[in-house]
């Protein structure tokens, strides 16, 4: 039962609610593995890294609510409970106990590039099927460049 109507063809929709979805499952996702770092960090540059993570998380949460909130919009049932992203999640698992800060920083930028990379297939997914979903996702990619650009600039 869809108590939303789409103004999508059922193709497009189809379309932009896998990129949604996916988009969703890695917001979550990428805010609890910055959360389970930034509550285990340590090292020298501690609190630098510790308060960086909480910017990933802020960020995480906040584009999750506005990629779940398009797809209630379009008539796509969002779906970011916990079985869902372990399921469908494409970042690495974060081991449990303390983390260095070096490999702290080396765990974002390789979830960051892991999401970038899917966000920027999903912007060339929705460019045809609906430029708002599109326009969604260019910013919230841009916005991860920023923190992967960060995170990669502490190891450097």
């Amino acid at each position: 039962m869809s108590v939303v109507k789409s103004p999508l063809s059922e193709q497009d929709r189809k379309i932009v609610g896998d990129a949604l979805q996916g988009a969703l499952v890695d917001l979550v996702d990428l805010s609890l593995v910055a959360k389970q770092v930034h509550w285990n960090v340590v090292g020298p540059r501690f609190r630098s890294v510790h308060l960086q993570l909480d910017d990933v998380v802020a960020s995480a949460r906040t584009h999750g609510d506005t990629v779940a909130e398009r797809a209630s919009a379009l008539g796509i049932t969002p779906d970011g409970r916990a079985e869902t992203v372990a399921k469908t999640s494409g970042i690495d698992p974060v081991g449990g106990g303390w983390i260095k800060d070096t490999d702290a920083v080396r765990t974002l930028v390789d979830a960051l590039g892991a999401v970038i990379t899917r966000m920027r297939d999903r912007v060339e997914a929705t460019a045809e099927p609906d430029p708002v979903t599109q326009d969604i996702l260019i910013g919230l990619t841009g916005d991860l460049e920023k923190h992967h650009w960060m995170f990669q600039a502490e190891n450097a």
